[in-house]
């Protein structure tokens, strides 16, 4: 049996990235947090964020041009009161981060020309799918920069308690002692990574912020930690998931057998980059042929372009040419990108460099609403783990960011007004982790075999293009795999690796459900076999795990 502790929080946050770290600080101020995260703090996908965050503070700029390059980008499917609301919110938020420490990069030290005046005005960015340079940014290591500051300033706080390399299993509800009355969470049973002991974190408040589910595909930008752990976790917590088909896939990726996935910023093209393939001896655009914007159109159709033109040239990758520039103004501009460029024998300012697309961000998740609040009272979700309406069926550069910040704050601000610490059962009554019968495992070999076989076949058949009969291959195989695993699961005490694999193979799952449910190709949701609405509204799709009698720590 595996040995278990306990304690209580006021505000109990899971996960360190943007989202996680700034309720932490907000919600210090209204009582105790703990903040639970699998790895080091800094290890999430905000640490590799690289453009920045969209926010409107030019005065020849407008809320209403975001908001329609979002509702543009996001193919019919965003809430255009969330997105309204998310963007005006934008200039609030930012000027916390300022308060915070974080330094965003100025004109002085990035142009090689200016006009009076301008050196100390933010060097904003331009990315694909907006109309406007609106990008705030710290150099290309945004998410860097963004973790740094505020982790020394939670550590800082007496506050916040971090249990970095301590893994969340599952959420707690009051379904787990046989509550009767509204669905509600009081907290989380987390598993130390280094003793293996399982603590049970009772919670008046349990903020998820768990990131997004990269993983799931063979081919990602994003760390190893992002498991999908936060969406299965809801979802066995009995919360409304959402939108889980639309996957989005970044068009560039480096392209080089020693790089692991390593992005190149879509910041890049809104300097001018232009995608180019090879034709004979030549290298020429193609982006023309599939969007009046060109290189800077929306994500999705960037990536569904160099997927087409891969296959239909068999060519490895496609490049981009940013050769327009000087070397010195890429290095200042694009610092660690031309660097880990040149690492690989690949100098920007001279050289074509080679890209490809990756799994980068998942647009469905946990269903919140303008508050961060889940259908489970008690449980809010924000960041890349929450389905808020603003990204729709494709999410417009750089408001991932800018969700994140803007949901931190009211979710703690409607917890800390509106939610109810006084849980409905006391403390006792939350029953500890127990292991049963389950004994240690000698067939590690499970588990390295069906995450393999997982992202394989993720990539294969549910990736950028899909059809009817690969999504049915996909659903086939992820109903077997899920049987093994919840068998195994059962069987053995868990570690690390098996809470992992159980939600990505869950995770999995649901996108292939999202995916086949939705009889129309949307978005980031491209089925070869289903028509394209021309301006029509599309509609939500939605999972909710059916009632039944549950174990206690299921």
């Amino acid at each position: 049996m595996q040995a278990s502790e306990r304690a209580f929080t006021n505000y109990l946050v899971i996960g360190s990235g943007l989202a996680g770290l700034a309720a932490a600080l907000k919600a210090a101020s209204h009582g105790a947090v703990t903040i639970v995260t699998k790895r080091q703090a800094a290890e999430c996908n905000t640490q590799y964020a690289q453009g920045g965050i969209a926010c409107v503070i030019r005065d020849d700029d407008s809320f209403e041009s975001h908001v329609r390059d979002t509702l543009e980008a996001g193919a019919g499917l965003c809430h255009p009161d969330i997105v309204r609301s998310i963007v005006s919110d934008g200039p609030a938020r930012i000027q916390d981060l300022l308060d915070w420490g974080i330094h965003f990069t100025r004109r002085g030290e990035v142009a090689e020309r200016l006009e009076a005046g301008e050196a100390e005005s933010f060097d904003l960015g331009r990315e694909g799918g907006h109309s406007e340079r609106r990008i705030l940014h710290s150099g290309d290591i945004t998410g860097n920069e963004l973790v740094r500051v505020l982790l020394e300033r939670c550590r800082a706080n007496p506050r916040i308690t971090i249990l970095e390399n301590h893994l969340a299993i599952d959420l707690i509800s009051t379904r787990h002692v046989q509550w009767q009355g509204e669905n509600c969470c009081l907290g989380a049973y987390v598993i130390d990574r280094d003793s293996r002991r399982i603590k049970t974190l009772v919670s008046g408040c349990t903020i998820l912020a768990a990131g997004g589910a990269g993983k799931v595909y063979l081919y990602t930008s994003n760390p190893d930690v992002a498991t999908g752990d936060g969406v299965a976790m809801a979802y066995r917590a009995y919360a409304e998931i959402s939108n889980m088909e639309f996957f989005q896939f970044h068009p560039t990726c480096l392209y080089h057998p020693n790089a692991k996935s390593f992005l190149i910023s879509e910041a890049v093209r809104g300097e001018g980059g232009v995608l180019k393939i090879r034709r004979g001896r030549d290298y020429v655009p193609f982006m023309e042929d599939y969007h009046e914007m060109g290189s800077l159109a929306p994500r999705d159709i960037v990536a569904r372009a160099i997927d087409n033109e891969l296959k239909r040239t068999g060519q490895p990758c496609v490049y981009l040419d940013v050769r327009h520039h000087s070397e010195t103004f890429l290095r200042r501009r694009f610092p660690n990108i031309f660097e880990k460029c040149l690492e690989f024998g690949i100098n920007m300012a001279s050289d074509l460099t080679p890209v490809v697309p990756a799994a980068h961000y998942c647009c469905g998740g946990v269903r919140s609403d303008t508050n961060g609040a889940t259908t489970v009272r008690n449980l809010y979700a924000i960041g890349e783990v929450a389905c808020t309406g603003l990204h729709g069926a494709n999410r417009l550069a750089s408001n991932s960011l800018l969700e994140a910040l803007v949901m931190a704050h009211r979710a703690v601000a409607h917890a800390a007004r509106d939610a109810d610490q006084n849980l409905p059962v006391s403390h006792e009554q939350v029953p500890d982790w127990s292991s049963g019968d389950a004994v240690d495992s000698d067939e590690q070999i499970v588990i390295s075999h069906n995450w393999d076989e997982i992202r394989r076949f993720m990539w294969d058949y549910v990736g950028i293009v899909r059809t009817n009969k690969r999504l049915q291959r996909a659903k086939n195989r992820i109903r077997m795999i899920r049987k093994e695993i919840e068998t195994y699961y059962w069987d053995f005490i868990i570690t690390p690796d098996l809470i992992e694999l159980r939600n990505l193979a869950s995770v999995a799952e649901m996108i292939i459900d999202c995916a086949l449910g939705r009889q129309e190709s949307r978005g980031l949701h491209y089925n070869a076999d289903l028509p394209t609405p021309v301006g029509a509204r599309g509609k939500d799709t939605h999972l909710r795990r059916p009632a039944k009698a549950v174990i206690w720590h299921e």
